[in-house]
């Protein structure tokens, strides 16, 4: 059952706690992995495909006629939500978009900054006990928009050796150049350092597991990440006009996706906190991962009433929560106080599940309090700055003297004496 506090009564700790518990020697087993990947490519993906997914791969690539026929096997229902979930994701990251700058001054001085997208992208889908079609989407689509000329897909394939076609056919209609079917550690060592198959990349992006999130760590500085996520986490922040049996089913919307899940309520009133926590028990036995949502709603799970509506604002932002649903008469009333949130959720007929598919927003976001200072992935993830400067030999002259002097005061000869030698004939003296 999940665990009832009152503010002015539960622990500081206990407000933040997460239990993200570690599989032993993580680190060990990622770094030995990650070491064969790279002296054995190919050969090593396959043999853990073997082990991890009991599959047995002739070729690691989907042939582009397998991914076809996974797009044809598919109800036209199914095709119609991806082409609306594409729109709506499209839409809302175009308008990420930045122009670059051009700055004139004096004397022919030219400086500015433009952008550029990545050259190749790697997206890795998680898979195992869920299949995850609408990851494909948030992760492609914007590195389409910024530019990305190439993206590279990894997922882990069943037991048959295939990849699902759900997530195949997301793949085509979101214009994903290559598919791979590897998954876990030894599929983001395979995008960061390239095998025979495996082309590398320069930027890995999409969640995973502890393996999968210990691996991106310990390539980044070879390749880019876009974060080191967690598991799944909501908080629900209510009032009494709250509906108790839709708020009970907004936690379990994330509890079922990992046992480590975080479902936190944070409410002003005790008769809502009551009632959600009889919903919950009346409707964990009723899904199909129950034993799932138990276990994350059990260990992680908690409702927090507080005195005022200020007071749970104030808990929302400490806990930084990757998704938060503000449940209240006036949402928008309360969004200028949120400081810390992946992504917020306004008003009562706006589930977080809403986000994770169809409305726009990406769903690849800050977990275990990242969001304190990191952000969801955006087109911003796929594109990089440059500055650019231009001087004529005239604006230069009349700054020369203090660059050579900024130089000396750093110990930098050399610094100086490339300035000063665009003026002198001999800049030796």
């Amino acid at each position: 059952m999940i665990r009832q506090y009152r503010l002015a009564e539960i622990p500081a700790d206990e407000i933040l706690c997460r239990d993200i518990r570690e599989e032993k020697n993580v680190d060990g087993i990622v770094d030995e992995i990650i070491k064969n990947v790279r002296e054995n490519g190919d050969k090593a993906l396959r043999e853990y495909a073997e082990k991890f997914d009991g599959a047995k791969l002739d070729a690691l690539e989907v042939p582009t006629q397998e991914i076809e026929d996974a797009y044809a096997s598919m109800e036209e229902a199914y095709l119609e939500t991806l082409r609306l979930a594409k729109e709506n994701i499209e839409r809302f990251h175009r308008h990420q978009l930045h122009e670059g700058f051009m700055l004139t001054g004096p004397k022919g001085t030219v400086m500015g900054q433009r952008y550029t997208p990545i050259e190749k992208a790697g997206l890795y889908v998680p898979g195992g006990t869920a299949s995850y079609p609408s990851t494909v989407l948030m992760d492609a689509i914007p590195a389409k928009i910024a530019g990305v000329s190439e993206l590279v897909m990894t997922t882990p394939p069943g037991k048959d050796g295939a990849i699902p076609a759900p997530i195949l056919a997301a793949a085509k209609v979101a214009g994903v150049d290559r598919i791979f079917k590897i998954g876990g550690a030894q599929a983001v060592a395979a995008l960061a350092y390239g095998t025979e198959s495996v082309p590398a990349v320069d930027k890995i992006v999409g969640p995973g597991n502890v393996f999968v999130a210990t691996a991106k760590r310990k390539v980044f500085g070879k390749v880019a990440i876009d974060m080191i996520a967690g598991p799944s986490e909501i908080l629900v922040l209510a009032d009494e006009g709250c509906d108790a049996a839709c708020v009970a089913a907004d936690l379990l919307s994330q509890a079922e996706h990992d046992r480590l899940a975080t479902a936190v309520l944070v409410t002003t009133s005790a008769k809502l906190a009551a009632a959600v926590s009889d919903e919950l028990e009346k409707q964990i036995p009723l899904l199909p991962r129950a034993d799932i949502a138990r276990e994350s709603i059990d260990t992680n799970g908690k409702i927090i009433i507080a005195e005022t509506l200020e007071e749970a604002v104030a808990v929302s932002n400490r806990i930084a929560p990757e998704h938060l649903e503000i449940c209240t008469d006036d949402p928008f009333a309360v969004l200028d106080s949120i400081k810390n949130a992946g992504s917020v959720f306004l008003g009562r007929n706006v589930p977080e599940a809403l986000g994770d598919y169809l409305a726009g927003p990406n769903h690849t976001l800050p977990t275990s309090g990242t969001a304190r200072f990191s952000s969801p992935l955006s087109v911003d993830d796929f594109v990089k700055k440059s500055s650019y400067l231009y001087y004529s030999k005239e604006a230069l002259e009349d700054v020369c003297e203090n660059v050579a002097l900024f130089a000396r005061k750093e110990g930098l000869e050399a610094h100086a004496r490339s300035v000063e030698s665009r003026f002198k004939k001999d800049s030796s003296q």
